[in-house]
Parts: structure tokens; sequence; C-alpha cells
């Protein structure tokens, strides 16, 4: 079972997505470090998707802020 099958809201599960996809460009130093800040929001999605969402949009919001990483089109090969 994929982890966003639990999920009720399909935005937060197509964030939470891209989110992943993001993170897995960064390079090693900074990935696991915001690897464990995504996990922790996805845990955060089984309980309270409404916190989650503010939470993973501000993740995303530093994400732009602080690395250029590129966005990956919604469906790409191996999702």
């Amino acid at each position: 079972m994929a982890a966003d099958d639990r999920l009720e809201d399909d935005a937060l599960a197509r964030r939470l997505r891209e989110a992943h996809r993001r993170v897995r460009m960064l390079p090693a130093a900074e990935k696991e470090r915001l690897a464990r800040r995504y996990v922790a929001i996805c845990d955060l999605a089984k309980r309270d998707p409404e916190r989650a969402a503010a939470r993973l949009e501000a993740f995303l919001e530093a994400l732009d802020s602080d690395f250029d990483t590129p966005r990956a089109p919604e469906n790409t090969l191996g999702d």
C-alpha cells in the first residue's frame, strides 16, 4: 500500500510527492537533514492533514528559498 493511499486529501498527497522528488535531488549533505523533516511531515499527515499541509507549505517555501531545486513533472517514470 502506498503511503498516500491513506490520505483523503489528494492535493496533500500530490504535494508530498512533489516534496519527495525535490528532496531526492538535493546534494547528500542537505538531503539527510531535509529528508528527516519530510518524514516528520508525512507522519503528521496521517494524524492531522491540515497541520501537515501548513508545515509542508513552509517546507516547500524553504526549499525554494534555500535551494534552486528543479521541479519534476507530476508524473515521471518510476512513480
